[in-house]
Formats: C-alpha cells, structure tokens, sequence
C-alpha cells in the first residue's frame, strides 16, 4: 500500500509499505482523511517518535476493511474514528486514571504506524462508530476535538469567564468553539496571521487583533489559552491573566521553548497555570459533540490534498497556510 513515511530528521516520502495484518483484537482501517497536526513536525524535526522511520498520522477516520479473530464490536463497512492513544494501563498513572501520561505513553501515528496511509491498524477499543449523517472524510477533526475537551476538563472553566485564546489555527478555532459553548461572557483570540484573524470572526469571536495591547481589558483575562506553543505568546499571555485566574499551555512547544514566570504574581493574585496533554477520557464524548455540529467540517477544513502530495502538505502546514489540512489516501 501506499503511505507516507517520516525516513529521517527534515525528511518524508510517499512509498510502499506492507500492508496491515490485524492480530485478535485490532481491525484495519481503510483510510478517507488523515489529518496534520503541530505533532507530525515536531516528529519531522526528531522530537516526539522515539525512532524513524514512521508511518504518521494521529488524526483520522475511514471504513473498517479487516477485523481479527476476536472482534465483534465492529464489522467489514462500519465507519470509525480512531483514538490514537495506546496506553499500558498498568503503570502508576494508567491505575490512577492519568493515562494521557502513561510511563510507556504511545500513539498510532507517533511510535507505530499511523493514519497517513492507505490503511491503518488500531485496537478495536480505540475505535468509534460514526452515525450516518456523519461523513467521514470529516472525521478526521474528531481527534483534535478530543484534545479540545481534555483542555476543558482541565480548565473547569466557570459560566461567565471571560476567555482569551492565543492562535486561531484549528487547535485555537476549536477551543474558541468550546469556549461559546460553555458559557463564557466573552472569547477574544489573538492572532499575527489576519486571514485566521478572519475565520474567528467568521465563528463569532467577541474580539480579535494581532496584540492583547489592542484588546480593553485591564483588569486581564478569566481564562487565558496558548494554542500556539510560540514562547512569545506564551510569556505575553502568562502577563493577562486576571486574578484568580488561569493560564492553560494548550499549544504544543518546542522542547528548548523557555519563559519566565513571576511567582509572587502567581501567589498574590492566585493565579493558576497548568497545562492539558492529548486525550483523557474525552474522545467519545468528541465524537459525540461532533456528531451534533459543534464545528463545521467546512470551516475546519480548509485543504484536501492528495495522500501523494505529503511532503508538500506538511511545507505548507509548516508556512501556516490555511487552517486544518487533511491527506486523502
């Protein structure tokens, strides 16, 4: 089959791979859309995947086409979503209910083959039956919005905060979605990039600029989100938390990415910082919220680009052209 393949630090290709064999518990997926994500560069640029190459792809959803010897929850034809989350549910953080920071933490499409393919191989467990009104080549948006739903469960975010998200690529987009949708008085999202600038105001943020400083709120921030993972959002936003309030890492930084903090600041104004990593408990509850519109897979979406053209799909995710790119096998 063919699939995309992270060979080296800087370097895909599209090749020929073997095709998936499902042990007893696994199905194969025939692939219609697999998603790009911040994770598949910092994989291109030697973080993440503990050895290439690699076969990526976290964000994805297609028909099952085989099953192993003893699945019965799904069938040859049945339409999925994949979590690609693959925990030992044996360690201390599994037994605690922390799986997202599992000791032996993997993922399909970070440490085994993924979904940028023409078919993948999952657990049965990590798949997710769609309704029909769902397409699927739209799905692939279910695995990012899980992550949206874990940043929320850490936030316990209260009705009437106001919320300031920094980054309106999907990740930010997505949290700004949530974000109206559990009661916040107001979402203002701050971007560099004024055509992203543009679809947050297409989805009905209350305030956008390419600056905070261009934003009226002295008092700062309820909520504060970093969607971006770029240190100088970071440090600026760590600065517009209101007191009493929170600051969520919800963008994925660089390893050698540094800030500084100011801990008097966080102790005198009881200022929260935290952070929300992948998908805890939240990929169901994702699915579902997707199923009832909780985004528009035509806002999302912006490119559907060959499986073929992936190197060039990943420059352009890279340059920050468009909002979520999905590869169609």
């Amino acid at each position: 089959m063919k699939a995309a393949v992270i060979e080296s630090v800087g370097r895909a290709v599209v090749t020929e791979v073997p095709d998936p064999t499902p042990g007893p518990r696994e199905v194969v997926v025939e692939v219609a859309a697999c998603g790009l994500c911040g994770t598949d560069l910092h994989i291109l640029q030697g973080e993440f995947a503990p050895k290439l190459p690699i076969v990526p792809g976290h964000e994805f959803a297609g028909e099952v086409a085989g099953v192993g010897s003893q699945v019965t929850e799904v069938a040859v034809g049945d339409r999925v979503a994949v979590d690609p989350s693959l925990y030992c549910y044996e360690c201390r953080y599994c037994r605690t209910g922390h799986n997202n920071l599992c000791e032996r933490w993997a993922a399909i499409g970070v440490t085994t083959a993924g979904g940028a393919a023409q078919y993948a191989l999952a657990p049965v467990a990590n798949c997710v039956k769609l309704p029909e009104h769902v397409r699927t080549e739209d799905a692939a948006l279910v695995e990012p919005l899980s992550c949206a739903v874990r940043g929320y469960d850490v936030l316990q975010s209260r009705l009437g905060a106001h919320v300031l998200i920094y980054g309106s690529g999907t990740m930010g987009l997505m949290m700004l979605e949530l974000a109206k949708r559990t009661g916040a008085a107001s979402v203002d999202v701050i971007d560099v990039n004024p055509a992203r600038l543009e679809t947050a105001r297409q989805l009905g943020v209350s305030a956008s600029a390419a600056s905070a400083d261009e934003l009226d709120r002295p008092q700062g921030w309820d909520v504060v989100v970093d969607a971006t993972g770029n240190a100088a959002a970071i440090q600026d936003g760590l600065g517009r938390v209101a007191k009493a309030g929170t600051f969520l890492q919800f963008g994925v930084a660089d390893y050698a990415t540094r800030v500084t903090i100011d801990p008097y600041r966080i102790y005198n104004q009881e200022i929260t910082i935290t952070g929300s990593m992948a998908v805890l408990h939240s990929f169901e509850r994702a699915a579902e919220l997707f199923a009832n519109g909780v985004l528009d897979p035509q806002v999302f979406i912006s490119d559907r680009i060959p499986l073929a053209r992936y190197p060039q799909a990943l420059e352009q995710f890279a340059a920050g052209v468009g909002r979520k790119i999905v590869v169609v096998p």
